[in-house]
């Protein structure tokens, strides 16, 4: 996965990623990093130990190429919640585990609206692989795309989105 930020640079690029991810919730900061009670893995996270977050993914089935588009975020849980991620990180069948409800605790810059807040549940998947990440059915655009899919064509724009932002130009 590539990290949603550090792609400005001015150079052509060859093969377009289907992956980006964030390295910690949007309410991560070096004085939270600071903070008594504050963590940070690439899959958990706690903040002042009153917030707890997971690190999962949101794929997006393309509709014309094989495979997906997947984006890595972060979600809050809930106290219990979390404590259950923890209990369960290392435990075989731990994918049988329901659903946990979750906030969306990144933004994803390419939806024209924010996606921070967004409604989640939180899919627990085999030992080793990440917590797949539903967004709640709505019409926000992240939702529908997760529901019907993206194109190549999409994935070209989030990609000169995210690695050659447009700058606001200066006259001086």
């Amino acid at each position: 996965m590539h990290d949603l930020s550090g792609y400005t640079c001015g150079a052509h690029h060859e093969g377009l990623p289907l992956s980006y991810r964030t390295h910690a919730p949007d309410y991560w900061s070096d004085e939270v990093a600071a903070a008594g009670g504050s963590e940070l893995t690439g899959d958990l996270c706690v903040i002042q130990g009153e917030h707890f977050f997971v690190q999962g993914a949101i794929d997006i089935p393309l509709r014309d190429a094989e495979g997906s588009f997947s984006w890595g975020v972060w979600v809050s849980l809930s106290a219990a919640n979390f404590g259950r991620t923890v209990e369960l990180w290392e435990r075989p069948g731990r994918e049988s585990e329901p659903a946990y409800f979750g906030w969306l605790s990144t933004e994803l810059p390419v939806y024209g609206r924010s996606t921070l807040e967004l409604k989640t549940h939180v899919h627990t998947q085999p030992v080793g692989r990440k917590p797949l990440v539903e967004v709640e059915p709505t019409d926000h655009p992240l939702a529908v795309a997760q529901r019907t899919g993206m194109t190549m064509a999409d994935v070209r724009r989030i990609a000169e989105h995210l690695r050659h932002p447009k700058t606001p130009r200066t006259d001086g």
